[in-house]
Formats: C-alpha cells, sequence, structure tokens
C-alpha cells in the first residue's frame, strides 16, 4: 500500500522533533553537565587506583623500614670490632662483612627515599584530584538541575508533536515505522528521500529496473545508505 504522504508527512514532524533534541544536545547545560559527569566517571577510578597504589607504598615502605632496622642492628654489631679482633676474629672478614652490610644498607636507605618520595607525589595528586572532583560534583549538580530546566521547557513542544508523529503513524504499516525508528537511531537523516535522476542523495545510481517499484508512492530502501527513496 502507498504510505509516501504519510511517510513524508512524518518526517516533517520528525524533523522538529529532531532539532528540538539536537538543540538540547547541543546545549551549554548539557555540555557542562556531560563534562562533569564524564571527569566524575573517570576521577572515580583514577582515585581508585592511587589509593590502591598508596596502600602498595605503604607496605613496601614498612618492608624497608624493616630491613633497614634489621640491616642497622647488623651493622651495629660491629661496633666492638676491636674486641672481637683482641678474641681472636679476622679483621678482614670483620670489615668485608661490615661493609657489605653498610652497603647494602645505604641501598635499601636509596630504595626507601625513592618510595617516600614517589608517596608525597601520589598524595599531592591525590589531593589535587579530590579537590577537582568536589568543584565537578558542584558543577554536575548545578548544570543537572539547568538541564532540566531546559528539557521541561520545552516539554509541552515535543509532547506536542509527539502526538501529532503518533496520530500519522497510525495509517503507516508498523513494519515500515520499525524500520523507519531504527534507521533515526542510527542518526540516519533525512530517512526518506527523492530519486534524483537514476541516483540517491548517497550518490548510489538506482537500479533502473527498480524504478518501476516507485511508482504509486511506493518506496523502496536505498542498497547504501538505507534511505527510503521515492519518485518526486
Amino acid at each position: 500500500m502507498p504510505v509516501l504522504k504519510e511517510l513524508l508527512e512524518y518526517q516533517r514532524e520528525d524533523a522538529a522533533l529532531r532539532a528540538i533534541e539536537q538543540e538540547l544536545l547541543a546545549s551549554e547545560e548539557r555540555k557542562k553537565f556531560m563534562q562533569a559527569k564524564k571527569f566524575m566517571e573517570a576521577a572515580r577510578e583514577k582515585l581508585e587506583s592511587l589509593e590502591k597504589r598508596a596502600i602498595e607504598i605503604r607496605t613496601a615502605r614498612d618492608d624497608l623500614m624493616g630491613r633497614v632496622e634489621d640491616m642497622t642492628h647488623a651493622v651495629a654489631e660491629y661496633a666492638e670490632l676491636e674486641e672481637m679482633i683482641e678474641g681472636g676474629g679476622d679483621i678482614a672478614f670483620y670489615k668485608k662483612n661490615a661493609q657489605a652490610q653498610l652497603d647494602r644498607l645505604r641501598s635499601i636507605k636509596n630504595e626507601l627515599n625513592k618510595l617516600l618520595a614517589e608517596a608525597s607525589a601520589v598524595v599531592e595528586e591525590y589531593r589535587k584530584l579530590r579537590e577537582q572532583t568536589i568543584a565537578m560534583q558542584k558543577q554536575y549538580k548545578e548544570y543537572n538541575e539547568k538541564f532540566k530546566t531546559l528539557r521541561n521547557a520545552k516539554a509541552p513542544e515535543v509532547k506536542k508533536i509527539t502526538e501529532k508523529l503518533e496520530s500519522i503513524a497510525k495509517n503507516i504499516d508498523p513494519a515500515i515505522m520499525d524500520r523507519y525508528q531504527q534507521k533515526r537511531k542510527e542518526r540516519i537523516f533525512p530517512i526518506i528521500v527523492p530519486l534524483s535522476g537514476d541516483f540517491c542523495m548517497c550518490g548510489f545510481e538506482f537500479p533502473k529496473f527498480h524504478q518501476s517499484e516507485l511508482a504509486g508512492g511506493n518506496v523502496v530502501e536505498c542498497e547504501n545508505c538505507h534511505r527510503f527513496i521515492y519518485k518526486p
């Protein structure tokens, strides 16, 4: 059954609805709202990552501090080096061991200093991110309300258009409407376009043997862009 007249009428009304939708999508209120929303989503993961790293650093620090304490006790044993030598100990052996212990202690302390520097950096990054998150939470709340106000202001007009679309759709095959709505979700617009010579608006050449199918107000889908084509 020919549906061209109804489809074109439906698309005209739908174009008005789409214009409102695009206006809302492009609004500063929505941009600010979405900016804050995306930041907070990313910040949540980043904060969790920093918290995890802080725990890892603390664990590594405790381990190093324990090793430093053990090494310090080991080195302290050599404070009585003279008595150990007098007791018949090998001075060369003691000196070699003492030096090795001191070298390991210095190495551990260097590791500890690097770890403490990283800890400071993590704390500072966490602090800054928390401040930014608090600011974005305020922005999210503020612009969420502003966007709702803007959307509510458009609601009567949207309702009027939607009711008209529903009325027109009653005269169109549900299968065709389903295909129309699917194309709309895919952001294809306009969905119904005239054949220009032998070509669709996308540049695809419409086979001549199919053009007879357009007679009497019928529509046929373009094989390339999947729009509905009609013969003007």
